[in-house]
């Protein structure tokens, strides 16, 4: 009986047709990354599962509803469900956050969380993400919404609105802690058991809410920015004035609370609506107590993370064009078995020189190696036969064009191959 094995449930496969994609996307994001002086890090698929309890907070859904844990010889292991407590984790253990400040780095990476799959919305899916350590000030705030901002035009991506809130920092949220449990007190009965348990632990959290009874009810809830200390209030004014000055437009979104425990002051989110419920396709803000909490010094920190099948998804809705992967340049078509150590010969110098060159491998008549090249699109293909090994010379076929031109099998073929490819009568061919 044969297996019906399927990719689990909230995964996708990216197949080499959709690939161009993923790479566009890539090299946009790492090029900008990279403008901002920001450097590459990776860290591990899994971390202890106290890393997240304490950074992105007990009472959220993701550490209440969504982590991947499993205890391995009685030490408990969690998937990563999001990229910054992880990245801080390594850059406290390596000591980067001991270097000259401030400390940035970026990373792709994979996060797995247990949704209810949907459109924009993955159970494993990818993020692009920065983090800058170092830096209380408002100005580090508003290069790293710009970093994002940069990417998003760079990208392509339209209607794409940048909402910004302060959620204070301790102090101030304290004041407005009571201000929330005092109103959700008041409709207590209506709220479901999840937020019920953080009406005592942290209100704030039902903001968050995917219920519509809690979401319903949380629409008319007291605002944090009634609330914040006259710092907090400083810190989100200056912030305002640089976006200004970036030429930055944003909105005020007093509803913005992000996910997840650990932020602090600014938080900010690029939302689109092409994509359906999940509109959001990068979020972050500054978590300045985080490092603190995981055992380092206090050192002020922020970021964001932008998930890359969102942008994807909307560039398609938008109908953005995406780069083209590069084509097979030659393809060698042996017409028998003598010919074939030869055309294994050309193909792998040219290989040695950056070209993507096949030959038959599955021993195909002529005819049907042809095709094949057609298939793969080769720009231009090239019989080996006894004729043109005797004469150690070949004709190259433009496949665009039809156009043949006589090239030499001596030690010139790779110059004579790479003048023609690169030549004005075959420009475009290869692009």
């Amino acid at each position: 009986m044969a297996l019906n094995i399927k990719r689990p449930n909230g995964t996708e496969d990216v197949t080499p047709k959709n690939i161009s994609k993923w790479h566009t996307v890539e090299r946009i994001v790492r090029s900008a990354a990279a403008g901002f002086g920001f450097k590459e890090i990776r860290v591990p698929t899994f971390e202890n599962t106290d890393l997240y309890t304490r950074s992105v907070g007990e009472t959220t859904d993701v550490v209440q509803k969504e982590m991947y844990s499993v205890i391995a010889k009685d030490t408990k292991f969690t998937l990563r469900p999001e990229g910054t407590a992880g990245t801080i984790r390594a850059m406290m253990q390596n000591g980067l956050l001991n270097d000259a400040m401030p400390q940035k780095v970026f990373y792709i990476l994979s996060c797995f969380r247990h949704e209810r799959p949907q459109a924009g919305r993955l159970r494993e899916f990818h993020q692009f993400g920065v983090e800058m350590a170092g830096s209380a000030l408002p100005s580090a705030d508003a290069d790293v919404i710009a970093l994002a901002y940069s990417i998003i035009n760079e990208l392509g991506l339209k209607n794409i609105q940048l909402k910004i809130n302060s959620i204070g920092c301790p102090k101030c949220r304290a004041k407005y802690h009571e201000a929330l449990k005092a109103y959700f007190e008041s409709r207590k009965d209506e709220l479901c058991d999840t937020c019920k348990t953080r009406l005592e632990k942290n209100p704030m959290r039902i903001l968050d809410c995917k219920s519509p009874i809690c979401s319903e009810i949380a629409s008319n809830a007291p605002i944090i920015l009634d609330y914040l200390c006259e710092e907090c209030s400083d810190h989100f004014e200056k912030l305002k004035s640089y976006l200004t000055a970036l030429e930055i437009e944003y909105t005020v979104d007093p509803k913005i609370v992000r996910g997840l425990d650990y932020y602090t002051k600014t938080v900010f989110e690029f939302v689109t609506t092409d994509i359906g419920a999940q509109g959001t396709v990068c979020g972050g803000g500054r978590y300045d107590g985080l490092i603190e909490e995981l055992g380092g010094n206090h050192t002020p920190a922020l970021g964001f993370g932008m998930g890359l099948e969102r942008v994807i998804l909307t560039m398609e809705n938008q109908g953005i064009a995406f780069e083209e992967e590069e084509g097979c340049s030659l393809y060698i078509a042996p017409m028998d078995e003598n010919a074939l150590p030869y055309a294994m010969k050309y193909a792998n110098q040219l290989r040695n020189e950056g070209f993507w060159v096949e030959y038959d491998t599955v021993g195909r008549g002529l005819k049907a190696q042809m095709k094949y090249s057609d298939k793969i699109g080769a720009a231009f293909t090239m019989v080996l036969g006894d004729n043109e090994i005797s004469s150690k010379t070949a004709k190259l076929k433009n496949m665009k064009t039809g156009e043949q031109i006589e090239i030499a099998l001596d030690d010139k073929f790779i110059g004579s191959f790479s003048d023609i490819a690169v030549s004005e009568m075959f420009s475009g061919v290869l692009e």
